[in-house]
C-alpha cells in the first residue's frame, strides 16, 4: 500500500495512467479499481498495475489524495458505463427473449432482454438487468420506480 507522497500519478502520450514511485520505478496502464462498484462505489479504491497487482489502496474516495483524485475520477467514469433504469415505459411481451423500452439517467433506450436469469438481485431493493450485448443496467431503488414499473418487474421477478 502506498501512499500519496510515495508516487505520481499522470497520463501518458497514449492516454494511459502512469505511475511513478518514489523509488523511480514507472508502471505504465495503472487501473482505479472499486472494491464494491455498486454497493459501495465511493469505498475501496486500488489503483492496480497492468498485470493485476496492487500499486495503492484508499479506504474511500475521499482519502485519494487531490492531485490524483481527477484523474481517478475520468479513469473511472471512462471504463464504467451502467445507466439507472428510472421507470420502464413498455415491454413487447412477458415471455422472453423480450424488448424494453426504459427511460434512463442517460435518456431513453431499448433494450433485449434474453431471459428472467438476465435479471439479478444485488440486496434488497436493487436489481441489475444485463441485455443482449451484455451492457448492465442498474436499478437502485425498486420501491422507488412508478406503480407501472413495478408491476412490470414483478412478471419477471
Amino acid at each position: 500500500m502506498k501512499q500519496t507522497a510515495e508516487f505520481q500519478l499522470h497520463r501518458d502520450a497514449f492516454g494511459k495512467l502512469v505511475m511513478t514511485t518514489a523509488d523511480g520505478a514507472v508502471y505504465v496502464g495503472v487501473v482505479p479499481v472499486r472494491a464494491f462498484p455498486i454497493t459501495a462505489p465511493d469505498q475501496g479504491i486500488a489503483l492496480v498495475s497492468i498485470d493485476g497487482h496492487e500499486m495503492a489502496w484508499f479506504p474511500s474516495m475521499q482519502a485519494v489524495p487531490d492531485d490524483v483524485s481527477p484523474l481517478v475520477r475520468e479513469e473511472l467514469a471512462s471504463r464504467e458505463f451502467m445507466p439507472g433504469i428510472l421507470r420502464i415505459l413498455k415491454v413487447s411481451s412477458f415471455a422472453t427473449p423480450c424488448t424494453w423500452t426504459v427511460d434512463t439517467d442517460r435518456g431513453e433506450t431499448s433494450f433485449t432482454l434474453k431471459g428472467e436469469d438476465d435479471i439479478r438481485r444485488l440486496a434488497a431493493a436493487s436489481l441489475l438487468i444485463t441485455d443482449s450485448h451484455g451492457i448492465q443496467f442498474l436499478i437502485h431503488d425498486v420501491s422507488a420506480m412508478d406503480r407501472a414499473s413495478r408491476k412490470i418487474l414483478d412478471r419477471f421477478l
